[in-house]
């Protein structure tokens, strides 16, 4: 069996105005699939926004080096047709990559059908350090085992979700609400972005407590019925709603409604930063809402990422 050859470029060898010329060119020769290696010394970061500005997304880019003598990446060219998974779609097969997205405020749940790429430029981000953590994230050791969610029956998944998150959300929204209006009665005359945050609060409590009913009694029953269709080669009746779609995409606008508001609290609170004068309450009241949108986040991503395309894709299925 023939070794295959690296495909290496040298970029130092080259005069300067020939470098990036040479590198598109070496790019433009490959096959879909093949990879250029660049060897260079210095970050050639530039490079990638300049393919990314004249090609578009037709590349994926990875460091297996950073200097402080030697920058290596290796720039392979996409098959025809295969395009960036969305942050939901990665979170979905990997939930360490959310702790990624997380660090550098990228929504995964309400804002999961964007790609890295469209999400960092949103936000002005290094896309190139975004994804290098992600690759980095794939290398990590598990410290313990994932719950597969991706892999459960959707039905399963549902009840799993009830139990669990909306559970939690029950319980912790009236403590939350409580704090919020004690904090900001006692301190919303030296900060008063915690009216704000009080009344985001009162919000959210209306959107969820409003929302989960539907879900629990409409939706997630309906999508055990498509399950229960698809196992059993019987026809379903046509529901109310027409088509599941109508539903997912209320709850899905209902979602964003919440996630937004949170985005906005966490803007308030310079990321839940507290102030010296800060007391008991204040403390509790930020470590709630911290530990709230977090959970939040997984929660909107098991439905709108894993749950709600399944249920499209069998309702699909058996509407053919």
């Amino acid at each position: 069996m023939i070794a295959q050859v690296e495909n290496i470029l040298d970029v130092t060898v080259l005069d300067p105005r020939e470098k990036h010329p040479t590198i598109f060119r070496r790019f433009d020769e490959l096959q879909p699939g093949a990879s250029l290696i660049i060897h260079n010394d210095h970050d050639p970061k530039p490079l990638y926004y300049q393919m990314l500005g004249e090609l578009g997304n037709i590349f994926t880019w990875e460091y297996t080096e950073q200097g402080p003598v030697w920058w290596k990446v290796i720039i392979t060219k996409r098959a025809a047709g295969e395009s960036d998974e969305t942050l939901g779609e990665i979170a979905a097969k990997d939930l360490r990559k959310a702790e990624v997205f997380r660090k550098y405020g990228l929504d995964f749940c309400c804002g999961g059908k964007k790609t890295v790429k469209e999400a960092c430029a949103e936000k002005g981000l290094d896309v190139t350090k975004v994804e290098q953590e992600l690759q980095q994230a794939d290398r990590a050791p598990v410290a313990t085992r994932a719950l597969p969610y991706n892999e459960w029956d959707p039905g399963f998944l549902a009840d799993y979700i009830v139990n669990t998150h909306h559970t939690y959300v029950r319980k912790i929204l009236p403590d939350l609400g409580t704090y919020a209006h004690k904090v900001a009665s006692v301190h919303g005359d030296h900060h008063p972005e915690l009216i704000e945050i009080n009344s985001l609060v009162e919000a959210i409590s209306d959107e969820l407590f409003g929302h989960l009913p539907k879900e629990e009694n409409i939706l997630f029953p309906f999508i055990k019925q498509l399950v229960q269709a698809k196992n059993s080669g019987q026809l379903l009746e046509r529901p109310h709603f027409g088509t599941v779609e109508n539903p997912v995409r209320m709850m899905e606008a209902e979602h964003e409604n919440a996630g937004r508001d949170l985005e906005r609290i966490r803007e308030l609170s310079n990321n839940y930063t507290l102030p010296e004068d800060a007391c008991g309450s204040y403390k509790l009241l930020f470590k709630m809402l911290e530990e709230f949108e977090s959970d939040l986040h997984i929660h909107i991503h098991m439905e709108n990422n894993i749950l709600f395309p399944k249920a499209l894709e069998i309702e699909k299925q058996l509407r053919s």
